[in-house]
């Protein structure tokens, strides 16, 4: 065995995988199973753990390196566990250095190498071929936070907001287009917050026109994750002009209650939410939705709850992801008077079903269409508006236009008409 990753959370760690692999082999590092870890939750952690004893349990004689958000905000207890070798911090897992073999074997205190994530200013560009077994790749352009949303420790795993050079950016996307991907991916932890520590300031609007620009072949763009608050007008104009960026947006969302919102510390109102969405789909009528929930926040009553389950029909989201509330250690939220774990269960699996009814409606009409879908394995690929369409036979990589025969159970089902190039 040669190095292993396994990811979890977010499509930043998802590219942070390629880079780490890359670099740990650059470093001369083999029969390693590098686990990068994600914080968000507390299920998340627990998670991690359990990988790590289910890794020394398959691969008795490996390194197991363990990164990641959940190492860099609860290291000691990860480099206490028995089945790790060594604890890297989040910032030090993206150099090759970090692994070289010299530095298994020591102590505990030598055995976790974790800096103090809040120095670091800087988020290097790290070009990559590309990410393996996939058509879609994604591209770090921005990398912590500087928001202190009440609920959250990921600033702490990922510190301060900062920005990978418009340049370096545009590079990656044109070797990754050179190597045959489809679309690409900007991805960061708060990506909105892209350009003020870079010179001129420019904004993820700007970056977005540039790559637009100076990549022609780049067949479709996507963004990721966005606050919509700091959504700049050159974004917007980008919605509005350029067929190539995806008419899907995911949004920060957290909560459809002006008090929750605010308790949250979020920066929109309920009010603010609807507007944005409304302004795109006026720009982009096939723009569709997706949003980050939380379910059972600290003091939500039945009413604040009836508000969040209302915005996602009254804003038509179909691609929710909806996460229980889960007190972190150390967050102003943990220390807030807490909803029981049923009740927050139990409003994430209404949130949950009123979502996937949003979902079936939006396949439904789809029926008859014709969707441009760029085919990543098994005959299964995704829409321009991110839903998952089967056309049997398709070969990975192609992108087609495809006529929507029917309704699947978790998407859409076409046959292909012709290349859409």
């Amino acid at each position: 065995m040669a190095v292993e990753t396994l990811t979890f959370g977010c499509r930043l760690n998802a590219y942070e995988a390629e880079v780490m692999k890359v670099e740990a082999e650059k470093a001369g590092l083999d029969n390693a199973i590098i686990i990068n870890t994600c914080a968000v939750t507390a299920e998340a952690v627990r998670q991690a753990r359990q990988a790590v004893r289910k890794a020394r349990r398959d691969n008795p004689a490996a390194r197991i390196i363990v990164t990641g958000c959940a190492a860099q905000t609860e290291a000691r207890s990860f480099g206490e566990m028995a089945e790790v070798d060594l604890v890297i911090g989040n910032h030090d897992k993206m150099q090759a250095a970090s692994y070289a073999p010299m530095v298994f074997g020591t102590p505990l205190n030598d055995k976790v190498q974790v800096n103090d994530i809040m120095s670091v200013r800087e988020t290097a560009g790290h070009l990559i071929e590309g990410m393996d077994g996939r058509t879609r790749a994604f591209v770090q352009v921005q990398n912590g936070c500087d928001h202190r949303c009440t609920f959250c420790i990921i600033p702490f795993g990922r510190g301060p907001s900062r920005s990978v050079p418009m340049g370096l950016v545009v590079e990656q996307v044109k070797k990754l287009v050179g190597n045959g991907y489809g679309e690409v991916v900007l991805t960061g932890v708060d990506i909105t917050s892209y350009g003020p520590d870079l010179p001129g300031a420019p904004t993820l609007g700007k970056l977005t026109q540039s790559i637009l620009r100076h990549v022609p072949d780049l067949p479709r763009l996507r963004i990721s994750s966005i606050d919509s608050i700091e959504a700049d007008e050159a974004l917007y104009d980008a919605v509005a002009s350029e067929h190539r960026l995806m008419p899907h947006m995911h949004l920060s969302l957290q909560s459809g209650d002006d008090m929750i919102l605010k308790r949250m510390k979020r920066r929109h109102s309920r009010a603010d939410a609807l507007a944005i969405m409304a302004k795109l789909r006026a720009l982009r009528p096939d723009m569709v939705f997706g949003a980050d929930i939380i379910a059972g926040f600290p003091t939500e009553d039945a009413a604040m709850f009836a508000n969040t389950l209302a915005i996602v029909s009254e804003a038509d989201l179909t691609h929710l992801h909806v996460f229980p509330y889960s007190p972190r250690q150390g967050t102003p939220a943990a220390r807030m008077p807490q909803v029981s774990q049923t009740v927050a269960r139990d409003r994430a699996r209404q949130l949950r079903a009123v979502g996937a009814a949003q979902f079936r409606a939006l396949c439904a009409s789809r029926v008859g269409q014709i969707e441009q879908v760029l085919i990543e394995h098994d005959g299964l690929g995704r829409s321009e508006q991110f839903v998952p369409v089967s056309v049997p036979g398709a070969q990975p990589g192609t992108l087609l236009a495809v006529r929507v025969t029917g309704v699947a159970r978790d998407g859409l089902v076409g046959e292909a008409v012709r290349d859409a190039a």
